[in-house]
Formats: structure tokens, sequence, C-alpha cells
């Protein structure tokens, strides 16, 4: 499927940046998924890679990248899910990580996510568990 979207590297210290990154996951964690504001926002934002998929001109995605291959706060708005946005902001990042020293990306999906993951060669391991009061399990991928 054809995606119109932009995905780039965001700033965190960029205040238009901030503000895409910040509107989108509020609006998927914190008011749909209701994700308790205070486990939303952490110390790791600061030194995390961001991602931003911009589809006419506005912020629809992100997802950001830990030091240590983590993966996380990957959201697509409500309105422009199902579309390959989520798809290509993923292929983005793994790109990118591909690029680091990193031999492999981790993230804790949740359970309804799972499926997504896997089609891009996620492969789950451990047990479920509960994080911000929603079900999720870890996963992986090797990056080589």
């Amino acid at each position: 499927m054809m995606n119109p979207a932009e995905i780039r590297i965001a700033d965190w210290n960029n205040t238009d940046d901030r503000a895409a990154l910040r509107m989108i996951r509020k609006q998927v964690f914190i008011d749909e998924q209701q994700v308790p504001v205070e486990l939303e926002w952490d110390e790791f934002d600061d030194s995390c890679t961001h991602f931003l998929a911009i589809e006419n001109n506005s912020p629809v995605a992100t997802a950001r990248l830990k030091t240590d291959g983590q993966l996380g706060r990957m959201a697509v708005l409500k309105t422009c899910r199902h579309r390959g946005i989520g798809s290509a902001l993923l292929n983005y990042i793994l790109a990118y990580a591909r690029r680091q020293p990193l031999a492999e990306i981790y993230c804790h999906a949740q359970l309804s996510a799972l499926d997504f993951y896997r089609r891009h060669g996620f492969n789950e391991f451990g047990e479920t568990f509960l994080d911000a009061g929603i079900v999720h399990r870890a996963m992986k991928i090797r990056l080589d």
C-alpha cells in the first residue's frame, strides 16, 4: 500500500517537534488508552531518538528508540490507522537502527499489536505483563 506520510527523525529539543510528538502521544496514550499522565512522560525522552510521520502537513504518528534498542511510544492517531503509516514508520525505524551499533531492537507490545510486530519480523518472548494497566508482551527483532 502506498503511504503518503513523510517520516523523519524529530528533535525533542525543537519546540515544534516536541509539541507534535506530545500531541500524538497525549491523544493515543493518555486520552484514548487512559495511560496516567505521570507514566507517559519520563526521563528517557531527552536521550531517545524520536521519529515523526507527517501527512498533509499534520503530525499523525510517532515512536521513539532508546539507546539500548528499546522501541517505544509508537502511536498512530486513531483517524490515520490501517493505512500503512505505522508500517512505514516501523520500516523507517528498522532501517535507521540497522545503521546503529545495535544487534537487536525490542519492544513491549500491547497484545492488540502483536500481529503488527510479527508481520515486521518481531518475535515474542517471556510472559505477558501489565504496563500502565494494559497487557503487554516483550518482542524483539535481530538486526543482522
